[in-house]
């Protein structure tokens, strides 16, 4: 069985003040974004999880859902760099201390 990634829940909600939308998220890193529309966070919220699976609710005024996006991610499994290459990095991480050590 695969790991799954987790799903990344938006919610477009208008603000209080009226002036535009407000992005709201677990995943973001203030909990909340302002845009002018809701395409335009929408649209954020699908560049940001572009490789996560994620839902995007948009809401009324009233606290309705009047839209629900989903997106599949796109996330491909890291198989991390080949040994040779590893190995070459290390040597001369290793190389570069002893030189600095050296010279003190």
């Amino acid at each position: 069985m695969k790991p799954t990634a987790p799903l990344h829940v938006y919610e477009v909600r208008p603000r209080i003040d009226h002036r535009g939308v407000d992005l709201i998220s677990d995943v973001l890193p203030f909990g909340r974004l302002w845009y002018d529309t809701p395409d335009d966070a929408i649209g954020y919220a699908l560049h940001s999880s572009r490789s996560r699976d994620a839902v995007i609710r948009v809401y009324d005024a009233v606290g309705n859902v009047i839209e629900t996006h989903e997106h599949k991610g796109e996330l491909k499994e890291w198989r991390g760099l080949p040994q040779q290459a590893k190995s070459r990095h290390a040597v001369s991480t290793t190389g570069s201390l002893l030189r600095l050590v050296n010279q003190f």
